[in-house]
């Protein structure tokens, strides 16, 4: 789409390409191929940025979701709901809340989880993260929500390390938190960069290092989606 510029590489598309073909083929995979390309398709038509995670992304999330039994995910981001309809699908019993900040981004996904026939088990939530996020703390205090044991950040990256610190007050010990998009070609290590991003990604990199809460590492990633990587933490 418009206004994104990838770092490709053909060895990386065509490692994902092939790997995703083989691993996520059978016809009763969820969340199926047309689900999958309708949320993208739906999207593309809609408007929305070219920013969301790749399929075997998406995929990794959902696995991510199966291995700590998550019953609750937060999603701070939703865009499309491309990333939310993998997590809506990691189990028949799992329930999503996804922040979003863009009212037509937010009824974009609304429509794309309703085609998935996931909407009853995803709630999409408008509002910036960071004044959506203390009413579901006190929501939490007050017993009318259980906690998260997944959180997934992929909105503005100025916010990483808030919405961390925020999301610390929903979630179980032993939750993962993972952070999208950290990486950014390299210049995660460049502390003069000049890009807020970047310097959102390095606070909370830093940050989490210094917390006695959080334990986290940072996997660069290649792939159809561009030189990137995220950082995943589990509270301790």
């Amino acid at each position: 789409m418009a206004g994104q510029a990838y770092e490709r590489d053909a060895r990386w598309t065509t490692v994902d390409e092939y790997s995703f073909g083989h691993l996520h083929s059978a016809s009763e995979t969820s969340p199926s191929r047309e689900v999958l390309q309708h949320a993208l398709s739906n999207s593309e038509s809609q408007g929305l940025p070219d920013i969301a995670v790749s399929p075997s992304q998406g995929k990794y999330l959902k696995l991510q979701a199966q291995i700590a039994r998550a019953q609750n995910i937060l999603e701070l981001g939703t865009l499309g709901g491309y990333s939310t309809i993998w997590l809506a699908t990691s189990s028949p019993t799992v329930n999503v809340v996804s922040i979003e900040v863009d009212p037509h981004h937010a009824d974009v996904a609304r429509s794309n989880i309703d085609h998935a026939g996931l909407s009853e088990r995803v709630e999409v939530r408008l509002g910036p993260g960071v004044e959506v996020l203390p009413g579901l703390v006190q929501e939490v205090k007050d017993g009318k929500r259980g906690r998260f044991q997944l959180v997934f950040i992929d909105a503005d990256k100025e916010n990483n390390w808030n919405y961390v610190d925020l999301a610390l007050g929903l979630v179980d010990k032993g939750a993962v938190i993972i952070v999208d998009n950290v990486v950014r070609k390299g210049q995660l290590a460049n502390d003069a960069s000049g890009d807020s991003r970047v310097e959102g990604a390095r606070r909370v990199v830093e940050n989490i290092g210094k917390d006695e809460r959080l334990d986290g590492v940072v996997l660069q990633t290649v792939g159809e989606k561009n030189y990137d990587g995220f950082l995943i933490a589990v509270v301790k």
